[in-house]
């Protein structure tokens, strides 16, 4: 299966608020950044947490300029995500 992103793609975070684990942190969800790299396919940590089937999906280093996750800084941040939880910014 290839992967839905490459390196350099804008993608946003998503919004959701689930009431059940989630490996998206509270302070990226809604988060606009750029695809680092892939690091392959696992089991969504989220299914898994709550004993439901996982199927590997492709996981996402996200570069976040600080500032859209935090309000201020200048230096980027780099989070690992699922691509369940990633969609394409136009």
């Amino acid at each position: 299966m290839a992967d839905r992103f490459a390196p350099g793609d804008h993608v946003r975070t998503s919004r959701a608020d689930p009431p059940h684990h989630t490996r998206l942190p509270r302070y990226a969800r809604g988060a606009v950044g750029t695809v680092v790299e892939p690091q392959g396919r696992h089991p969504l940590a989220d299914d898994r947490a709550r004993g439901l089937p996982a199927e590997p999906e492709t996981v996402y280093t996200v570069r976040f300029a600080a500032r859209e996750l935090f309000g201020e800084g200048d230096h980027a941040v780099t989070v690992d995500i699922w691509e369940s939880h990633l969609e394409e910014v136009r």
